[in-house]
Protein backbone atom coordinates (compact mmCIF):
# COMPACT_ATOMS: atom_id res chain seq x y z
CA UNK A 1 0.00 0.00 0.00
CA UNK A 2 1.27 3.36 -0.92
CA UNK A 3 1.35 6.10 1.41
CA UNK A 4 1.04 9.78 0.74
CA UNK A 5 1.99 11.80 2.98
CA UNK A 6 0.17 14.97 2.63
CA UNK A 7 -1.60 17.06 -0.37
CA UNK A 8 1.50 18.46 -1.41
CA UNK A 9 2.48 15.25 -2.31
CA UNK A 10 -0.81 14.62 -4.36
CA UNK A 11 0.30 14.09 -8.27
CA UNK A 12 -0.99 12.84 -11.83
CA UNK A 13 -0.45 9.31 -10.63
CA UNK A 14 -2.74 9.41 -7.85
CA UNK A 15 -5.79 10.05 -10.19
CA UNK A 16 -8.26 9.02 -10.79
CA UNK A 17 -9.36 6.84 -7.78
CA UNK A 18 -12.28 6.22 -5.64
CA UNK A 19 -12.18 7.22 -1.93
CA UNK A 20 -13.47 7.53 1.75
CA UNK A 21 -12.48 8.97 4.43
CA UNK A 22 -12.53 8.72 8.35
CA UNK A 23 -10.32 8.23 11.27
CA UNK A 24 -10.78 4.11 10.87
CA UNK A 25 -9.33 4.39 14.50
CA UNK A 26 -9.09 0.36 14.79
CA UNK A 27 -10.05 -0.63 11.78
CA UNK A 28 -13.00 -2.70 13.35
CA UNK A 29 -16.03 -4.81 11.14
CA UNK A 30 -17.71 -1.84 10.45
CA UNK A 31 -14.29 -0.15 8.93
CA UNK A 32 -13.83 -3.42 7.36
CA UNK A 33 -17.77 -3.28 5.93
CA UNK A 34 -16.59 0.52 4.81
CA UNK A 35 -13.27 -0.98 2.85
CA UNK A 36 -15.41 -4.05 1.09
CA UNK A 37 -18.02 -1.39 -0.20
CA UNK A 38 -14.83 0.99 -1.22
CA UNK A 39 -13.54 -2.40 -2.79
CA UNK A 40 -16.14 -3.53 -5.00
CA UNK A 41 -16.33 0.27 -6.34
CA UNK A 42 -12.56 0.29 -7.20
CA UNK A 43 -13.41 -3.08 -9.41
CA UNK A 44 -16.49 -1.61 -11.02
CA UNK A 45 -14.23 1.34 -11.83
CA UNK A 46 -11.63 0.04 -12.39
CA UNK A 47 -9.39 2.46 -10.78
CA UNK A 48 -7.27 2.20 -7.00
CA UNK A 49 -8.67 2.42 -3.75
CA UNK A 50 -7.60 5.77 -1.38
CA UNK A 51 -8.45 6.10 2.36
CA UNK A 52 -8.13 9.15 3.39
CA UNK A 53 -7.04 9.84 7.30
CA UNK A 54 -6.32 13.25 9.59
CA UNK A 55 -3.06 12.93 11.29
CA UNK A 56 -3.73 14.35 14.00
CA UNK A 57 -7.19 13.50 14.50
CA UNK A 58 -9.33 16.50 14.86
CA UNK A 59 -10.70 16.28 18.07
CA UNK A 60 -6.86 15.22 18.92
CA UNK A 61 -5.80 18.94 17.78
CA UNK A 62 -9.08 20.93 19.18
CA UNK A 63 -8.63 19.52 22.30
CA UNK A 64 -5.72 16.87 22.94
CA UNK A 65 -6.51 16.12 26.86
CA UNK A 66 -9.90 15.45 26.28
CA UNK A 67 -10.06 13.45 23.45
CA UNK A 68 -10.94 9.82 23.35
CA UNK A 69 -8.36 7.61 23.39
CA UNK A 70 -6.50 5.70 20.36
CA UNK A 71 -7.39 2.35 20.11
CA UNK A 72 -4.35 2.10 17.24
CA UNK A 73 -0.99 4.15 16.56
CA UNK A 74 -1.28 5.56 12.98
CA UNK A 75 1.44 2.62 11.79
CA UNK A 76 -1.18 0.02 13.56
CA UNK A 77 -3.94 1.70 10.69
CA UNK A 78 -1.31 1.56 8.14
CA UNK A 79 -0.75 -2.28 8.08
CA UNK A 80 -4.36 -3.01 9.75
CA UNK A 81 -5.53 -0.75 6.12
CA UNK A 82 -2.50 -2.79 3.93
CA UNK A 83 -3.89 -5.83 4.99
CA UNK A 84 -7.72 -5.31 3.44
CA UNK A 85 -5.76 -4.24 0.19
CA UNK A 86 -6.18 -0.62 0.25
CA UNK A 87 -3.94 0.56 -2.79
CA UNK A 88 -3.24 4.04 -1.20
CA UNK A 89 -3.79 5.61 2.14
CA UNK A 90 -3.60 10.12 2.17
CA UNK A 91 -2.32 11.32 5.57
CA UNK A 92 -3.59 14.40 5.67
CA UNK A 93 -2.11 17.22 8.44
CA UNK A 94 -4.42 18.32 10.03
CA UNK A 95 -4.24 21.79 11.52
CA UNK A 96 -6.03 25.44 11.45
CA UNK A 97 -5.63 25.69 8.05
CA UNK A 98 -7.71 23.11 7.17
CA UNK A 99 -10.35 23.50 10.28
CA UNK A 100 -11.25 26.62 8.26
CA UNK A 101 -11.28 24.90 4.85
CA UNK A 102 -15.14 25.33 3.55
CA UNK A 103 -16.88 21.93 2.89
CA UNK A 104 -16.81 23.23 -0.55
CA UNK A 105 -13.03 23.97 -1.25
CA UNK A 106 -12.44 20.79 0.75
CA UNK A 107 -14.21 18.86 -2.30
CA UNK A 108 -12.43 20.75 -5.00
CA UNK A 109 -9.40 20.68 -3.51
CA UNK A 110 -9.49 17.19 -2.25
CA UNK A 111 -11.69 14.90 -3.90
CA UNK A 112 -11.27 16.54 -7.40
CA UNK A 113 -8.25 18.36 -7.88
CA UNK A 114 -6.20 15.97 -6.03
CA UNK A 115 -8.03 12.84 -6.20
CA UNK A 116 -10.03 12.76 -9.30
CA UNK A 117 -12.51 10.57 -8.06
CA UNK A 118 -15.00 8.79 -9.44
CA UNK A 119 -16.88 7.24 -6.32
CA UNK A 120 -16.81 8.33 -2.84
CA UNK A 121 -17.87 6.07 -0.15
CA UNK A 122 -19.45 8.82 2.93
CA UNK A 123 -20.28 7.40 6.47
CA UNK A 124 -23.69 8.87 7.21
CA UNK A 125 -22.58 10.44 10.38
CA UNK A 126 -19.42 11.59 9.11
CA UNK A 127 -18.91 15.90 8.56
CA UNK A 128 -16.16 17.48 6.98
CA UNK A 129 -15.12 21.25 6.40
CA UNK A 130 -15.56 24.46 8.61
CA UNK A 131 -18.06 24.08 10.84
CA UNK A 132 -18.79 20.57 9.85
CA UNK A 133 -20.74 21.75 6.62
CA UNK A 134 -20.18 18.85 4.15
CA UNK A 135 -22.10 15.66 4.72
CA UNK A 136 -23.17 12.87 2.76
CA UNK A 137 -25.78 14.58 1.14
CA UNK A 138 -23.41 18.00 0.33
CA UNK A 139 -21.04 15.28 -1.36
CA UNK A 140 -23.88 13.50 -3.68
CA UNK A 141 -25.09 17.12 -4.43
CA UNK A 142 -21.11 18.26 -5.65
CA UNK A 143 -21.03 15.17 -6.91
CA UNK A 144 -23.30 16.45 -9.70
CA UNK A 145 -21.71 19.25 -10.56
CA UNK A 146 -18.38 17.39 -10.80
CA UNK A 147 -19.32 14.03 -12.15
CA UNK A 148 -18.32 12.13 -9.49
CA UNK A 149 -20.87 9.29 -7.78
CA UNK A 150 -21.34 8.66 -4.06
CA UNK A 151 -22.83 6.56 -1.67
CA UNK A 152 -23.11 6.05 2.32
CA UNK A 153 -22.48 3.39 4.23
CA UNK A 154 -24.74 1.33 5.86
CA UNK A 155 -24.06 1.15 10.12
CA UNK A 156 -22.65 -2.09 10.83
CA UNK A 157 -24.12 -3.92 13.91
CA UNK A 158 -23.01 -6.53 16.14
CA UNK A 159 -25.63 -8.55 18.85
CA UNK A 160 -28.05 -5.50 17.94
CA UNK A 161 -25.86 -2.51 18.66
CA UNK A 162 -23.62 -0.98 16.36
CA UNK A 163 -20.22 -1.83 16.14
CA UNK A 164 -17.85 1.87 16.73
CA UNK A 165 -14.69 2.99 18.22
CA UNK A 166 -17.07 4.12 21.03
CA UNK A 167 -17.94 0.86 22.00
CA UNK A 168 -14.48 -0.95 21.46
CA UNK A 169 -12.92 1.75 23.83
CA UNK A 170 -16.03 0.56 26.65
CA UNK A 171 -15.24 -2.93 26.15
CA UNK A 172 -11.08 -2.10 26.67
CA UNK A 173 -11.48 0.04 29.49
CA UNK A 174 -14.18 -2.87 30.91
CA UNK A 175 -11.45 -5.34 30.25
CA UNK A 176 -13.94 -7.30 28.21
CA UNK A 177 -11.39 -8.62 25.64
CA UNK A 178 -13.45 -11.11 24.32
CA UNK A 179 -16.15 -8.38 23.37
CA UNK A 180 -12.98 -6.39 21.81
CA UNK A 181 -11.94 -9.18 20.01
CA UNK A 182 -15.71 -9.66 18.67
CA UNK A 183 -15.93 -6.39 17.82
CA UNK A 184 -12.36 -5.67 16.06
CA UNK A 185 -12.62 -9.60 13.94
CA UNK A 186 -8.56 -10.27 16.00
CA UNK A 187 -7.61 -9.78 19.31
CA UNK A 188 -6.72 -6.48 20.58
CA UNK A 189 -3.16 -5.67 20.61
CA UNK A 190 -0.57 -3.08 20.90
CA UNK A 191 2.58 -3.11 19.10
CA UNK A 192 5.91 -0.79 18.90
CA UNK A 193 9.25 -0.16 19.40
CA UNK A 194 11.52 -1.30 22.48
CA UNK A 195 12.88 1.85 23.83
CA UNK A 196 15.33 2.66 26.79
CA UNK A 197 14.04 4.00 29.91
CA UNK A 198 15.11 4.35 33.28
CA UNK A 199 16.08 0.28 33.63
CA UNK A 200 14.45 0.61 37.33
CA UNK A 201 12.80 -2.63 36.76
CA UNK A 202 15.66 -4.53 35.95
CA UNK A 203 17.36 -2.98 39.58
CA UNK A 204 13.81 -4.48 41.00
CA UNK A 205 14.44 -7.94 39.13
CA UNK A 206 11.71 -7.93 36.95
CA UNK A 207 13.28 -6.32 33.90
CA UNK A 208 10.60 -4.53 31.29
CA UNK A 209 11.03 -3.63 28.00
CA UNK A 210 9.58 0.20 27.43
CA UNK A 211 7.62 0.50 24.05
CA UNK A 212 6.64 4.00 22.47
CA UNK A 213 2.64 3.95 22.24
CA UNK A 214 2.79 7.21 19.93
CA UNK A 215 -0.49 8.41 21.36
CA UNK A 216 -0.99 10.92 24.02
CA UNK A 217 -3.65 8.28 25.72
CA UNK A 218 -4.40 5.08 26.09
CA UNK A 219 -8.01 2.93 25.89
CA UNK A 220 -6.12 0.83 28.91
CA UNK A 221 -5.00 1.59 31.85
CA UNK A 222 -3.89 -0.90 34.50
CA UNK A 223 -1.99 -4.19 34.77
CA UNK A 224 -2.69 -7.01 32.68
CA UNK A 225 -1.78 -10.84 31.54
CA UNK A 226 -0.52 -10.34 27.95
CA UNK A 227 1.53 -12.55 25.63
CA UNK A 228 4.24 -10.86 23.38
CA UNK A 229 5.36 -12.06 19.94
CA UNK A 230 8.35 -10.34 18.14
CA UNK A 231 12.35 -10.16 18.59
CA UNK A 232 12.10 -14.08 18.44
CA UNK A 233 9.51 -14.44 21.17
CA UNK A 234 6.04 -16.43 20.42
CA UNK A 235 3.33 -15.94 22.50
CA UNK A 236 5.48 -15.79 25.59
CA UNK A 237 3.55 -14.84 28.78
CA UNK A 238 3.87 -11.93 30.29
CA UNK A 239 3.11 -8.76 32.50
CA UNK A 240 2.19 -5.13 31.32
CA UNK A 241 1.66 -2.28 32.93
CA UNK A 242 -0.39 0.58 31.15
CA UNK A 243 -0.55 3.78 32.63
CA UNK A 244 1.63 6.57 33.79
CA UNK A 245 3.93 5.20 35.83
CA UNK A 246 2.44 6.99 39.42
CA UNK A 247 4.58 5.43 41.84
CA UNK A 248 8.04 6.64 39.77
CA UNK A 249 7.24 9.11 37.09
CA UNK A 250 3.92 10.33 37.38
CA UNK A 251 3.67 11.49 33.87
CA UNK A 252 0.49 12.22 32.04
CA UNK A 253 1.48 10.48 28.67
CA UNK A 254 0.36 6.66 28.65
CA UNK A 255 3.83 4.40 28.67
CA UNK A 256 3.54 0.57 28.15
CA UNK A 257 5.60 -1.95 29.87
CA UNK A 258 5.73 -5.54 29.69
CA UNK A 259 7.88 -8.06 31.91
CA UNK A 260 8.76 -11.32 29.88
CA UNK A 261 7.97 -13.60 32.59
CA UNK A 262 10.58 -16.41 31.49
CA UNK A 263 14.02 -16.18 29.48
CA UNK A 264 16.62 -12.79 29.44
CA UNK A 265 15.39 -11.81 25.71
CA UNK A 266 17.08 -8.96 24.11
CA UNK A 267 14.17 -6.37 23.32
CA UNK A 268 15.74 -2.65 23.14
CA UNK A 269 15.10 -1.93 19.59
CA UNK A 270 12.64 -4.34 18.73
CA UNK A 271 9.40 -4.50 17.38
CA UNK A 272 6.95 -6.41 19.70
CA UNK A 273 3.43 -7.07 19.37
CA UNK A 274 1.73 -7.59 22.89
CA UNK A 275 -1.91 -9.55 23.10
CA UNK A 276 -3.78 -8.60 25.84
CA UNK A 277 -5.66 -11.33 27.82
CA UNK A 278 -6.59 -10.58 31.34
CA UNK A 279 -6.51 -7.82 33.98
CA UNK A 280 -5.08 -8.57 37.19
CA UNK A 281 -5.64 -4.81 38.72
CA UNK A 282 -5.63 -1.29 38.41
CA UNK A 283 -2.42 1.20 38.10
CA UNK A 284 -1.52 2.18 41.70
CA UNK A 285 0.55 4.80 43.29
CA UNK A 286 2.97 3.01 46.17
CA UNK A 287 5.03 4.66 49.15
CA UNK A 288 7.62 3.00 47.80
CA UNK A 289 9.90 1.12 45.34
CA UNK A 290 10.51 -1.70 48.11
CA UNK A 291 6.26 -1.72 47.96
CA UNK A 292 5.87 -1.59 43.93
CA UNK A 293 8.66 -4.69 43.55
CA UNK A 294 6.81 -6.57 46.19
CA UNK A 295 3.54 -5.81 44.09
CA UNK A 296 5.11 -6.67 40.84
CA UNK A 297 6.25 -10.17 42.33
CA UNK A 298 2.62 -10.32 43.27
CA UNK A 299 1.46 -9.95 39.52
CA UNK A 300 3.63 -11.99 38.00
CA UNK A 301 2.43 -14.87 40.52
CA UNK A 302 -1.05 -14.16 39.85
CA UNK A 303 -0.25 -14.17 36.14
CA UNK A 304 0.74 -17.63 36.11
CA UNK A 305 -2.63 -18.74 38.58
CA UNK A 306 -4.70 -16.89 35.97
CA UNK A 307 -2.80 -18.92 32.89
CA UNK A 308 -2.68 -22.00 34.45
CA UNK A 309 -6.41 -21.81 35.15
CA UNK A 310 -6.93 -21.10 31.35
CA UNK A 311 -5.10 -23.98 29.75
CA UNK A 312 -6.05 -24.41 26.31
CA UNK A 313 -8.73 -21.70 26.27
CA UNK A 314 -5.82 -18.94 26.84
CA UNK A 315 -4.54 -19.64 23.33
CA UNK A 316 -1.03 -21.37 22.49
CA UNK A 317 0.64 -19.52 25.32
CA UNK A 318 4.46 -20.12 25.89
CA UNK A 319 5.37 -19.45 29.65
CA UNK A 320 9.25 -20.97 29.20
Amino acid sequence: MELIRGLHNLGPSHRPCVATIGAFDGVHLGHQAVIRQLQDKAAEFDVPSTVIVFEPLPREYLAPLDAPARIMSFREKFLALEALGVDRLLRIHFNESLRSTSAQAFVERIFVRGLGVRYIVLGDDFRFGAGRQGDIEFIQQQGLRYGYQAGSTTTFELEGERVSSTRIRKALADADFNLAERLLSRPYRISGKVVYGRQLGRQLGFPTANMELHRLRSPLSGVYVVTVSGAGLDNAAAVANVGTRPTVNDSIRANLEVHVMEGKPQLYGKHLEVTFLHKLREEQKFDSVHALQQQIARDVADARSWLETQGNSAGNVRAG
